[in-house]
């Protein structure tokens, strides 16, 4: 879950290497995007985000507890579409509905320059919306795990629109109350992918609790895999791809 209000400089970027996209950023208040794609949408993402925050903002001035809650909230069929869908995440993997976010911004964002470009990459903070018409790699950027930075997950074109979320009990400003330096998960649904990566997170204590993690994972619908690192421990599920970097 972000904490409103909190920022780090996203050092990781420097590690994107796909020179086929055009990259650019867009920033408004907590959002923090990295977006690729094949031409300059910087305006048409800004639009997008200024939307969808004014549409999460409005429901927040009259719903406070939504942004504060650390369990699931019920919203009725009116509440803003991003709003209807951070409340499903999280009702999935029992945690508040802030901790989908990030993920649910980036797809909205995705979602929205989709038909102005085939291809498009949208990163919040670490978590992933992708549509792709070639082979990409994500990295794992894990903290200090001698892991960190030395792995990746390939993702083909067919397996996408994909989320892919990070949480990081260890790295970055996002609450946790766990310890792991990175759960990453994969689901067709970036807000789901970004709730459940911090649900498992909240799991791992030590390398001992990778198998509890992972066993949590498989109990969700609607999730397509998972990558939980803890120091030099890695475990695994469902169908990836990992490759070294």
């Amino acid at each position: 879950m972000k904490q409103p209000g909190a920022y780090q400089p996203r050092t990781y970027r420097q590690w994107v290497h796909d020179k086929d996209l055009v990259s650019f950023t867009v920033m408004v208040k907590e959002t923090d995007l990295l977006i690729r794609a094949r031409k300059d949408l910087r305006r048409k993402a800004l639009r997008s985000v200024l939307k969808h925050r004014d549409s999460l903002e409005r429901f927040i001035a009259t719903h406070p507890e939504f942004l504060l809650a650390l369990m699931p909230l019920p919203v009725d069929d009116g509440a803003p579409t991003i709003v209807r869908e951070m409340a499903e995440a999280a009702g999935k993997v029992s945690v508040g509905p802030m901790a989908s976010v990030a993920g649910a911004i980036a797809e909205a964002v995705g979602r929205d320059l989709l038909p102005f470009s085939p291809e498009v990459i949208v990163e919040n903070g670490g978590d992933i919306f992708m549509k792709i018409t070639s082979r990409r790699l994500v990295g794992i950027y894990a903290g200090d795990s001698p892991l960190s930075q030395r792995i990746a997950l390939e993702i083909l074109p067919e397996e996408t629109p994909l989320g892919v979320c990070t949480s990081s009990g260890t790295v970055g400003h996002s609450l946790s109350f766990g310890r792991a330096d990175a759960v990453t998960v994969l689901s067709p649904s970036a807000a789901l992918a970004d709730a459940a990566a911090t649900a498992a997170g909240n799991l791992i204590s030590d390398s001992g609790d990778i198998e509890k993690g992972i066993a949590f994972l498989q109990g969700i619908a609607g999730l397509k895999g998972a990558a939980i690192i803890q120091g030099k421990e890695m475990g695994l599920w469902g169908k990836l791809r990992v490759v070294p970097v």
